[in-house]
């Protein structure tokens, strides 16, 4: 059973790993729908909006690569929320609501390698 559970560990691994990469490359690269998002969630439009979306999509490569090489149980929690609430920007931007629904990999991924590493019992327990 632990063979397994290493197993389904390294396959989340590497789906949270391609989730992140793509969309922080997707951010850095500006796309448009991404500023639009931003915007419509945020409020925040030009220069700035650029700026933030350069820094959102580095700190997605980062939890990419953390992702494979050390996925830290915070980093896990922070993928998660982060994942939520970019599907859910999605229907708040103007996008039907299915938009959100099939997004749900983006946060379920992390929260479910999450609940393969255990949870975080103490503090200490979000560093490893």
């Amino acid at each position: 059973m632990k063979n397994n559970s290493k197993k389904i560990e390294w396959i989340l691994r590497i789906a949270l790993f391609g989730e992140f990469l793509g969309h922080g490359i997707f951010a850095i690269q500006l796309k448009a729908r991404f500023l639009e998002i931003l915007t419509a969630f945020t409020g925040i439009t030009g220069e700035l909006a650029k700026i933030l979306l350069v820094t959102i999509g580095s700190l997605d490569i980062i939890t990419a690569i953390l992702a494979i090489v050390f996925p830290l149980r915070l980093m896990l929690i922070w993928a998660s929320l982060w994942g939520f609430l970019t599907a859910l920007a999605r229907p708040i931007a103007g996008d039907p609501i299915w938009d959100f629904i099939e997004r749900w990999a983006n946060w379920g991924v992390p929260l479910a390698l999450l609940h393969v590493k255990g949870l975080p019992k103490k503090f200490r327990d979000l560093f490893e």
